[in-house]
């Protein structure tokens, strides 16, 4: 970096000079404050034959057309300036004019200046003999680049001022090719047409339109002609980040232990910031200022939060906010990620099934967690705070209390550490305390059914390692016994063989088939006792609350065989209290139904034949009412449903169909 700031010098240096030079970087690279900290007060400390010069600044940003630049320059070096903003800028040690004073005032009336009325040409009221000319934001102006270097090149020709332009040439590059885009593609259409290439098809059409444009609209070619003959070197601004980055964090010095937590962890910011592949510490402040936010919130309610969240958190930060800010995704990618259970689901279906709609997400994990291992990685307080500049508390006490309960090992219970990570972690001290307290556990049946039987796993291990004195056919009592507690408060579990495949030791034993064979058979009963509860709730609102009843029949029991769950008697009742127009809508649901999901609702057929033989029974000698009537053709409805299985479903098993329907 200082012989960069030296080759400047030695440009303002030299006596004479029709060239400028070029500062270029990519935008947030730190080149404007490059300039302003490094650059401006040296060429302003150099004295060359008595004369001492002074350094004119001027954005580009947002210029129109080029008489606002001749306006700026007049105000910054025109002798008619006003006495008194003159006293006001040196008593507040202002160097320039700011902008809104620039703005915000009418410049010949201002300055006393006057051409007869006519319009002033700005050009002809300011001196630069002893100045040095600093433009920047090239690429970012509203005005032609060819015009402004044209411009430029005037002073810089003819008058041999020193000047430095400072851009962005990749973007000035992507801004000659794509202005006026529509215009240029309409014509080179045209031209094509007319000279029949249109139809030809030698090349992709993509590729002959965007030929022609180049052919024609060479405004790049323009721009190399140009600057080979305006500028004399091009610099690469290419700073030290771990310097500059040092220089970032000097901002939350007065924040102790967050500062701290950013020095020590300087490596994992700069290894991070590598990996966003870009250059700008402009969104690299950004994210630190958020991650401020972050860690402040965090100590605050969850004071002793594991360092390895805390250092995932920071990862995820500046990872995010790099995604979203430098445009390198729109801000839906992660909407749809609820937690960090999806986001791990996600990265596991992506890798299985290839799943291309995911893809950018693999990518994201490998890139930024690329050898830094982490439970927890997607973090959607975060996510949501970047993406929408609002630190919803709710969102974050949810992640934080998983996070607690699942990853943070040094407020883990013991059986919980078993089952989240590698067993070694737990030190030798400690391990005895971790068994017996996960033992008492098991035989109180405090834990569900299925982390009794992922546990028995590593007792199993290890008792044959003979880390434990327990021997197998004293675990299997106890964890019997403990699994049978537990089924009483339990909750069934439908992902059986996702839940097994998260134990973490490679020798499972045949004595764990006696643990699964049990378990089995409690999870069936679980089943059974979750799908009675469904029913019993469901048919409850027969016939009073018969929307509700609508409602959940229609999310929760279309695929699932609920009348199986039911007693037949009393659902008879409550069916036969309800109005003739829930019988009709009553009936027409299972007719479709039955339709629609024919196989996931075979089991409840037993019920639907037995429904069927009650109603027939409780028609037989009543009087015709229009009840009766609906009630009966519901028992035909059922009938059809009934005939339909022995029909079309299972025609291997007549003879079971058989006895169902007579």
């Amino acid at each position: 970096m200082e012989d960069l700031i030296e080759s400047i010098l030695d440009y303002v240096r030299s006596d004479y000079t029709d060239y400028a030079v070029m500062i270029n970087g990519e935008w947030g690279s730190g080149k404007t404050h490059f300039w302003n900290n490094k650059i401006r007060n040296k060429i302003e400390s150099i004295q060359i034959n008595g004369k001492k010069y002074t350094t004119i600044y001027m954005s580009l940003y947002g210029i129109s057309n080029l008489e606002e630049i001749s306006k700026k320059l007049f105000i910054e070096t025109t002798q008619l300036m006003d006495k008194n903003l003159r006293k006001y800028m040196d008593s507040k040690d202002i160097s320039k004019i700011p902008e809104y004073a620039k703005t915000g005032i009418d410049m010949a009336n201002f300055f006393g200046v006057s051409q007869n009325g006519e319009k002033i040409d700005y050009a002809q009221f300011f001196s630069t003999d002893d100045k040095v000319l600093c433009f920047d934001d090239l690429e970012r102006a509203n005005v032609d680049v060819i015009d402004i270097l044209g411009y430029i090149n005037n002073f810089v020709e003819h008058d041999h001022i020193k000047t430095i332009l400072i851009c962005n040439e990749k973007e000035l590059s992507t801004k000659l090719k794509s202005s006026n885009l529509e215009m240029k593609t309409f014509i080179a259409t045209y031209l094509l047409d007319k000279q029949g290439d249109l139809e030809k098809n030698d090349k992709p059409m993509v590729e002959k339109i965007r030929d022609k444009i180049e052919y024609v609209f060479d405004k790049a070619n323009d721009y190399e002609r140009i600057k080979e003959k305006l500028i004399g070197e091009t610099f690469e601004y290419a700073p030290k980040f771990d310097y500059i980055i040092n220089g970032i964090l000097m901002r939350y010095e007065n924040n102790p232990d967050l500062i701290r937590f950013l020095r020590e962890n300087t490596g994992l910011i700069i290894s991070t910031f590598n990996k966003s592949g870009t250059r700008n510490l402009r969104i690299l402040k950004h994210a630190l200022n958020d991650f401020k936010k972050v860690f402040e919130m965090v100590n605050k309610s969850y004071p002793n939060t594991n360092n390895r969240v805390m250092q995932t958190m920071l990862i995820f930060t500046i990872a995010v906010s790099f995604e979203i800010k430098a445009g390198k995704i729109t801000k839906d990618k992660f909407v749809n990620i609820k937690d960090n259970e999806e986001y791990r689901s996600i990265l596991v279906s992506s890798r299985v099934l290839m799943d291309n709609r995911q893809f950018y997400i693999r990518e994201f994990d490998s890139n930024y967690y690329y050898n830094f291992k982490a439970e927890y990685r997607f973090f959607k307080f975060i996510e949501y705070y970047v993406r929408t500049r609002i630190f919803d508390l709710k969102i974050f006490r949810d992640n934080m209390e998983t996070i607690r309960n699942t990853i943070d090992t040094e407020n883990l219970p013991g059986y919980k550490r078993l089952l989240t990570e590698e067993y070694w972690k737990i030190s030798d001290d400690q391990f005895d305390g971790v068994i017996e307290e996960v033992i008492g556990d098991v035989q109180t049946g405090n834990l569900r059914t299925i982390d009794i039987v992922k546990l028995y796993a590593y007792f199993s291990y290890f008792s044959r390692k003979a880390l434990i004195t327990y021997d197998i056919k004293e675990l299997k009592n106890i964890f019997f016994n403990g699994m049978n507690i537990s089924s009483l408060t339990s909750e069934y579990c439908d992902n059986v063989e996702e839940e097994l495949d998260k134990i973490a030791i490679d020798e499972v034993t045949e004595d764990m088939d006696d643990i699964l064979k049990h378990f089995n058979n409690l999870n069936e009963q679980l089943h059974d006792k979750m799908f009675r509860e469904k029913a019993e709730d469901i048919f409850k609102c027969i016939p009073m609350k018969m929307e509700k009843f609508y409602e959940r029949f229609d999310k929760e029991c279309m695929d699932i065989p609920i009348f199986k769950y039911y007693d037949v008697y009393q659902l008879f009742q409550r069916i036969s209290c309800a109005s003739n127009e829930d019988i009709v809508m009553i009936k027409e649901k299972l007719i479709n139904r039955a339709n629609k999901y024919t196989k996931e609702i075979e089991p409840e057929m037993k019920n639907i034949k037995q429904l069927k033989q009650v109603i027939d029974d409780y028609n037989k000698g009543k009087e015709t009412t229009i009840k009766i009537v609906m009630l009966k053709d519901l028992s035909k409805e059922l009938g059809n449903i009934l005939e339909k299985y022995k029909m079309t479903l299972l025609p291997k098993k007549e003879e079971k169909i058989e006895n169902i329907t007579e």
